[in-house]
């Protein structure tokens, strides 16, 4: 008879230059409290992804869901992503508005239809479809002018996307995430988090994996898919995920951070920012929590 695997489960809260608060510190050790008490149950990967998930979307705490940065022109428009590294099955929506749990609606692509991603207003109508719960934001829009947008352009450092990696005990890994996108970004832009392959991957044969950071840079090197690459060929998640983000640096200037755990659930949480809000719990003692992992 197989030994069952020994149920894990990873979040962030984002990386950049600002130390976690307290209260995002204990929202993540709840959202992990919250996943793992799925796969304690026996329930899927997925669902303990998802279920993390969507505690950090209701918080307002971070960048997802009801704390989502609002475009140049003031309206909040969110992306998700979801996946099962069983079957490679996934699901995404991009350019979302006025639904609290993105990642809901990423995983009833997955579920419900043949697609992988969904995009702005029809993703929003197939969400409400479904009952994903809605909220209504106090936004105002700003006139579309791109020539006083552009100049509007700054970087500034906000609270940060949300995502997660689970390995159940039938050994399958899952991996999610959702976000806001980046603060000061043009109407209709989309990051890596939508993008499978990109900001989130999952396959039994090597890893899964969720990206936090500037979704430009994460693009241009397909850096998910390619750190579950580097597993399969036998590289150690840490060692993995170090080398691509250190491509990320010197490649395209880009700047991430990384949860990675593999099917026999070896682990890293990685990143090359100042900071990154992120934790861990395989269910003894209490949930791992850091402001700044090693």
């Amino acid at each position: 008879m197989k030994r069952p695997f020994s149920p894990l489960i990873l979040v962030h809260g984002g990386a950049g230059k600002r130390r976690m608060t307290r209260m995002q510190a204990d929202c993540l050790a709840e959202a992990l409290a919250a996943g793992h008490e799925v796969l304690r149950r026996d329930g899927a990967a997925l669902m303990a992804v998802e279920s993390s998930i969507q505690l950090l979307e209701a918080s307002g705490l971070f960048n997802a869901g009801r704390g989502a940065n609002r475009q140049l022109d003031g309206v909040q428009r969110m992306d998700a992503s979801i996946m099962d590294g069983a079957d490679l099955r996934a699901g995404a929506v991009a350019s979302v508005e006025g639904i609290l749990h993105p990642i809901a609606a990423a995983k009833l692509v997955l579920e419900k239809t043949d697609h992988v991603l969904l995009v702005g207003p029809s993703a929003g109508r197939f969400a409400r479809h479904f009952n994903v719960l809605r909220y209504r934001s106090s936004q105002k829009r700003v006139r579309m002018d791109y020539t006083a947008l552009l100049n509007r352009r700054r970087t500034r450092s906000g609270h940060g996307t949300v995502g997660a990696v689970a390995l159940d005990r039938s050994g399958t890994i899952s991996a999610g995430a959702s976000t806001g996108g980046i603060d000061t970004m043009l109407p209709g832009r989309v990051g890596d988090t939508p993008l499978i392959g990109c900001g989130v991957y999952a396959d039994n044969r090597s890893a899964a994996v969720s990206m936090t950071g500037l979704g430009e840079g994460i693009i241009r090197l397909a850096i998910a898919k390619s750190v579950c690459d580097r597993l399969r060929m036998g590289t150690g998640p840490e060692k993995a995920a170090k080398a691509l983000l250190h491509e990320l640096v010197t490649r395209v200037g880009g700047r991430a951070g990384m949860l990675v755990v593999s099917p026999s659930g070896q682990f890293a949480l990685v990143h090359v920012t100042p900071y990154m809000a992120a934790g861990w719990w395989n269910g003894t003692n209490r949930p791992t929590v850091k402001a700044v992992w090693p």
